[in-house]
């Protein structure tokens, strides 16, 4: 699979699900800090089948212009909907340099198969840019600006701010992790979902 002019054998189909399906997006083998949970409902679950599997891999394909077995965040560029998209830097930093296997995992949390916890946990590292694992005011505000440009006041963005985690039982100076996020998303009935077209 390094060659992305090959075509993918059904070995390489089934070691990306496989790939997809044990990187366990579950909240229990997140906070027991397992790669699967034993008998977990939501580490059975195929995220991405295998006909996806072969229409993301011809995409990827086509993003990978150097044929290099990466895509860049240059080449996502070329992606209309991901350029101009408000939060792009920051997707950058975490797509940059994706080889094929971390491209379909890192789209599965789109899947309409993908558990709340597994979309929870994507948003959770878009705002969490430094990848410590915890998420300040400074983090919410900073995805906030980018959301809304110069559309409203830096004011007008703290104040909203605080007033969400108020209403979520959290003060300004409160430092989430992951928990939090379940806890703030876990009944939002939030809704992440791109089909992939299948030829």
């Amino acid at each position: 699979m390094g060659n992305t002019s090959s075509m993918l054998t059904q070995y390489d189909i089934e070691e990306v699900q496989e790939h997809c399906n044990n990187t366990c997006k579950c909240f229990t083998c997140l906070l027991v800090s397992q790669s699967n949970c034993i008998n977990c409902k939501f580490c059975q679950l195929i995220l991405v089948s295998q006909q996806e599997i072969v229409s993301l891999y011809q995409r990827f394909c086509q993003l990978d212009r150097n044929s290099g077995g990466f895509i860049s965040a240059d080449e996502f560029l070329s992606v209309p909907e991901f350029a101009v998209n408000p939060l792009s830097q920051r997707l950058f930093r975490m797509i940059d340099g994706l080889n094929f296997k971390e491209f379909v995992a890192f789209l599965s949390a789109f899947s309409s198969r993908a558990t709340l916890q597994h979309k929870v946990e994507y948003i959770f590292k878009v705002y969490d840019s430094d990848g410590n694992g915890k998420v300040a005011f400074s983090d919410l505000l900073d995805v906030l600006r980018d959301l809304t440009g110069q559309f409203i006041s830096e004011q007008q963005r703290e104040l909203v701010l605080t007033q969400v985690l108020e209403e979520a039982g959290y003060k300004k100076d409160s430092t989430l992790v992951l928990s939090d996020f379940m806890k703030i998303l876990g009944n939002s009935g939030l809704k992440m979902e791109v089909e992939i077209p299948v030829d």
